[in-house]
């Protein structure tokens, strides 16, 4: 008579345990797609900041070039200068 509530009990668990390594293997998939997905975004994040750093290089290239002109021009206020 006891031996039929073990039995029960370990049905129940082995069933659990098996439901278990289910959901763990579907949350194991999941994270790894989020993984991928943060990479991506890693890489994302690079790649503008190395175009906003390349324009921000050309934008100070630019103002160089126009104080030059102004300077040779006389085009600056004195208050400016």
């Amino acid at each position: 008579m006891s031996k039929e509530p073990d039995n029960l009990v370990l049905d129940i668990l082995r069933t659990m345990r098996s439901e278990i390594r289910s959901d763990m293997s579907e949350v194991k998939q999941r994270l790894s797609a989020v993984e991928v997905q943060v990479s991506a975004m890693g890489q994302q994040l690079a790649g503008l900041s190395t175009a906003f750093y390349s324009s921000k290089g050309e934008m100070d290239e630019f103002r160089r070039r126009l104080e030059r002109v102004e300077r040779r021009l006389e085009l600056r206020d004195s208050e400016s200068a």
